[in-house]
């Protein structure tokens, strides 16, 4: 079933995106009222009418679109965390985050996006990563490289001895321990700064604007979309130990996904120190 499925014209996924941002995101972007913004677990961590009307909107879409298909959705999860357990279940699963970057949407700004991966089995398929105030989409599919509006994309590579542009975690969301890793890239040959929406950063690394991110936390709806993008860009990722992002979580964090192999490694090396 979703061998066929990817087989086939993606097109209709590309407009169930859209659509869902026309219709939830965009009427609200720069007119939300106070109260259709709540915090969640704290300041930085913020939902809105928005989100939650956008992924009820892609989660009717998608599952049409692929019959016998799950979502796994931000806020779905935030209601029942046991929803989470199907992104490495038997059935085909949709992984949504309807607005990354809310904090920047909230503030009226355009650096936002919606991320949507197709994953099976822990393994991921195919993603889309649309930027709506941007009119700009990204799309990956297991095998068949990344794109940009179109355009095939090539991570590149920075060079062996480049200085490294960076996006890393905010420290709200960092344990000691991470904080200590993290440290490490306060160090020669490393740039780093403090990260916007996951799901753009992640463009940024597929498209060779931006060196490597190094995050600290493992929810799949911020990962799975851009860990794709990136790897079928020509990059890699690898986590504290050494070993490759996994969706279903159970990572040593924090970990990094970059340009390419030994951007990784150099990055990897640092948090390590």
């Amino acid at each position: 079933m979703i061998d066929h499925f990817l087989s086939g014209d993606l097109s209709d996924v590309e407009e169930a995106v859209r659509k869902a941002a026309a219709a939830e995101i965009m009427p609200r972007f720069r007119q939300l009222a106070a109260d259709e913004v709540v915090q969640k677990s704290g300041p930085h961590d913020l939902v809105t009418t928005a989100d939650r009307l956008a992924e009820e909107h892609l989660t009717a879409a998608l599952t049409r679109l692929l019959p016998g298909s799950v979502v796994v959705g931000e806020e779905a999860v935030h209601a029942d965390p046991a929803v989470y357990e199907a992104v490495t279940g038997d059935a085909p699963v949709w992984i949504v985050d309807p607005v990354d970057g809310t904090r920047q949407f909230v503030r009226g700004e355009e650096g936002f996006c919606t991320l949507v991966a197709l994953a099976h089995r822990g393994e991921l398929l195919a993603s889309w990563t649309y930027a709506p105030a941007l009119d700009t989409l990204a799309t990956a599919t297991r095998g068949g490289g990344a794109r940009l509006d179109g355009t095939l994309l090539r991570a590149g590579n920075p060079g062996p001895d480049a200085v490294l542009d960076i996006a890393t975690s905010h420290p709200d969301y960092t344990t000691d321990a991470q904080k200590h890793a993290l440290l490490g890239l306060n160090a020669p040959g490393f740039e780093p700064r403090p990260c916007g929406s996951a799901g753009l950063e992640y463009l940024a690394v597929a498209r060779g604007a931006l060196d490597a991110v190094a995050f600290s936390w493992e929810a799949a709806w911020d990962h799975a979309a851009g860990l794709l993008l990136v790897t079928e860009a020509g990059g890699a990722h690898l986590t504290l130990d050494g070993e490759p992002f996994r969706i279903g979580g159970g990572n040593a964090l924090p970990f990094t996904a970059a340009r390419d192999a030994a951007t990784a490694r150099r990055v990897h090396e640092a948090l390590r120190a």
